[in-house]
């Protein structure tokens, strides 16, 4: 804490609010480098352990069950916004009310999505969706039910790390990816020496993993730090769901338009050019997304300050902020520029010849990462005021063409795997115009109409 003291009087930090960002910036930079150290060295091990087919139908099944978190139609966000407004004011019976009400609504529609799911999943050819080899459909029709039960799981027990974020415990949810990408490590690392080859048993491990860290995390904050917060049957009521859904519908629109702006990348290269394609796309996806990650464990505190400081009328502080967090935002594309200019090197000494990845795609990737870390300050302060309602509508938009995009970039002008991303990149373009302007005419007190929703 003496080193943290120190820095902030180094710096010129004088305000609690940024202190406490700090602080949490601090800590979660160390958990995060753990996590992407991690990472990187579970790419090659995954491969050893699989193949390269069998590697690109898991990345792509991941993707593929990641769509379903739109299930928790947007009462995360929600959640997370009307959790910090509650605090601010100080009525802690009414946020505890949003945490109940957020954790019975999730839970009951997980539950109902699970049976579904269950009934479902023996009438689908998981091969031909994957585009696989048709002796794995046996271990599919085991894994998929159970990586979905898993991942309905993860949705409602991650409801504790939107209330320790909404709280300004802002580092919380780096240390459960530290702990999660640690045990997942040590896992892949015993499956090697004691294991035989197996998609099932690597997806079964790996989808049980972070829900068991979850759990012990609810118990242990709901007995601890946040017992006044205890999710209570009793409290759900339409009034309080309808506070965080009447917020949480429009996240929930942005977030299944995400979904299928960001994760749908997977699916099209499967099914265009076979799963093996996947691996490279994600190589130089999971390379790149290196400086997204830096830059995140900085943003992500800011979204639930912002609300505080928006509801409190602090502009100062929040125009001053903003400016740092543009200065950072410009210094990680640099980063990146440097990161795409020695990947050949980084990738030889990462994965070794294993997968060869073309230089077009690194470039391309490049540039979809710096745009994403160019407008993130923008929306984060936009989520953080809640004013959400043209980045709904934009994104929407943009999600539709993206699909049909990468398919025409990639097969008809053939491009191949390139084209997949550039299509994302030029999905981005609205969202790099638009979430500066909204930024500039609510801080200035200019912003009317949709401007303002």
């Amino acid at each position: 804490m003496q080193i943290i003291k120190k820095i902030y009087n180094k710096v010129g930090i004088s305000s609690n609010r940024t202190k406490n960002i700090t602080k949490h910036v601090f800590i979660s930079f160390l958990y995060k480098g753990g996590s992407i150290l991690s990472s990187l060295l579970m790419v090659p091990l995954t491969i050893k352990f699989l193949d390269t087919e069998n590697y690109g139908i898991w990345l792509t099944l991941s993707s593929f069950i990641a769509w379903f978190s739109f299930f928790d139609i947007g009462l995360g966000n929600g959640l997370r916004n009307k959790f910090a407004e509650a605090k601010t004011k100080g009525d802690l019976a009414l946020a505890k009310a949003y945490v109940s009400s957020a954790y019975f609504t999730i839970g009951s529609l997980c539950l109902v999505l699970i049976l579904v799911f269950f009934g479902i999943n023996y009438f689908i050819d998981w091969p031909k969706v994957f585009n696989a080899s048709i002796k794995l459909q046996k271990q599919l029709s085991i894994l998929m039910p159970i990586v979905f039960a898993f991942f309905c799981l993860q949705l409602v027990f991650k409801l504790i790390t939107t209330i320790y974020t909404a709280d300004q415990h802002h580092s919380m949810q780096g240390k459960i990816n530290f702990y999660t990408s640690i045990c997942s490590l040590v896992s892949i690392w015993v499956m090697i020496h004691f294991a035989e080859s197996s998609l099932l048993l690597f997806g079964t491990v790996f989808s049980f993993l972070p829900v068991i860290i979850l759990i012990y995390l609810n118990f242990f904050a709901f007995k601890g730090v946040y017992k006044d917060y205890r999710p209570s049957f009793y409290l759900w009521k339409r009034e309080y769901l309808h506070d965080i859904f009447g917020l949480g519908i429009s996240f929930f629109i942005i977030q299944i338009a995400g979904i299928i702006l960001f994760s749908t990348d997977n699916l099209i290269i499967t099914q265009i050019y076979g799963p093996e394609k996947v691996v490279p796309f994600n190589i130089a996806f999971k390379y790149l997304s290196i400086s997204n990650m830096v830059v995140s464990i900085i943003l992500t505190p800011y979204w639930s300050s912002i609300t505080e400081a928006y509801i409190n009328e602090d502009y100062d502080w929040i125009k001053k902020s903003m400016s740092n967090l543009i200065k950072i935002s410009l210094v990680a594309i640099l980063f990146i520029c440097i990161m795409v200019a020695v990947s050949p090197f980084a990738y030889k000494l990462w994965i070794g010849n294993k997968v060869v990845i073309p230089m077009s795609l690194t470039f391309f990737m490049g540039i979809y990462f710096a745009l994403t870390i160019f407008y993130g300050p923008y929306t984060y302060f936009i989520n953080g005021t809640g004013k959400v309602r043209l980045q709904m509508y934009s994104i929407v938009i943009t999600a539709v063409l993206n699909i049909p995009l990468s398919i025409f970039l990639a097969k008809n002008v053939g491009l191949g795997v390139s084209g997949v991303i550039l299509a994302t990149i030029l999905c981005l373009i609205p969202h790099v115009i638009l979430c500066p302007l909204q930024y500039s005419k609510i801080i200035n007190k200019r912003a009317h109409g949709i401007w303002n929703k």
